[in-house]
């Protein structure tokens, strides 16, 4: 009918209202070990979301602190990154004994949503002022790219604080071409640190059917000189860890087999997360149709 209104994605949306109801519900849940601070805002005002997810123990005044930093969603229309950190965050502060493990011994700061201003408004790469902000982590503006400066000004603080250590540096993204998920690593001089930061990578490709070693690369190319990871890869000391985390928009191929099992939003609400034994928060949204979808878009 002429009156029917049909709304095409490229892939499942994940909005910046559904992003903020999740951060609520978390929230609500008063978990001493779950903080959220609002480390800067976007050029439309926008939050800018960071969360530090640790035992308590960890943030006491002149505590040593080992950091795992993530982010996601600097690219607004790469959505399987949200779901991917969403997955991250549901399980970091659930009751598994991994994560409780993992909560004493380390602190994971997360930025989940760099590009908030894009999202909102359904852009694909670019930001508000049409910048891919994954190209100017060398010099980012406070005026143009206020969430990226403030992400890199915390990092740099950390990173000349002699009481944290920041391990790893992980960005989320989605690719559009090739299946699985894999990484992107640097390259360095120092064989030995270069041959270190394959373990991890492995490491994943071991523990999760879905993440290929195989289409992992690692590389300097003068094109990515502006992303985080070269960035912050070189950056900090050897002992420290940076990737991007790249997951297919479409499927992924178990190892053995030539089947393509699809990435889908059913199987991510409904199935069971492995670690919680629960259904994934993720479907904690509403279903609208007509005119009530429309303000949820934002």
């Amino acid at each position: 009918r002429e009156e029917d209104i049909y709304q095409f994605a490229y892939c499942y949306p994940y909005t910046y209202t559904r992003f903020q109801h999740y951060l609520d519900s978390l929230q609500k849940r008063n978990m001493d070990y779950f903080f959220r601070e609002q480390l800067g805002q976007s050029v439309q005002q926008r939050k800018l979301d960071l969360l530090t997810i640790t035992s308590p123990d960890n943030l006491r005044e002149g505590a040593e602190q080992k950091v795992v930093f993530i982010t996601g969603r600097v690219h607004p229309g790469e959505t399987p990154s949200s779901f991917v950190c969403q997955g991250i965050i549901d399980f970091l502060v659930s009751q598994h004994p991994i994560a409780r493990v993992l909560r004493e011994y380390l602190v994971f700061k997360i930025a989940p949503m760099l590009n908030p201003d894009g999202v909102y408004l359904g852009n694909y790469r670019c930001s508000l002022m049409g910048f891919d902000l994954n190209r100017h982590w060398l010099d980012p503006s406070p005026w143009v790219h206020p969430t990226l400066h403030g992400v890199k000004q915390l990092i740099v603080q950390m990173y000349n604080d002699p009481k944290t250590s920041l391990e790893f540096y992980i960005d989320i993204h989605a690719h559009s071409t090739m299946m699985n998920g894999f990484m992107y690593g640097n390259i360095f001089e120092d064989e030995e640190r270069f041959q270190r930061q394959a373990i991890f990578p492995k490491l994943l490709c071991q523990n999760a059917e879905d993440f290929s070693y195989s289409s992992t690369s690692f590389n300097r190319d003068a094109v990515k000189a502006g992303t985080g990871r070269r960035f912050l890869g070189g950056l900090l000391d050897h002992t420290s860890y940076c990737y991007t985390l790249e997951v297919s928009f479409y499927s992924y191929i178990i190892s053995g087999t030539t089947a393509a099992v699809p990435y889908t939003e059913e199987a991510c609400i409904l199935s069971p997360h492995p670690a919680l034994g629960q259904p994934s928060s993720s479907r904690e949204y509403p279903s609208l149709t007509g005119q009530e979808l429309g303000p949820q878009l934002r």
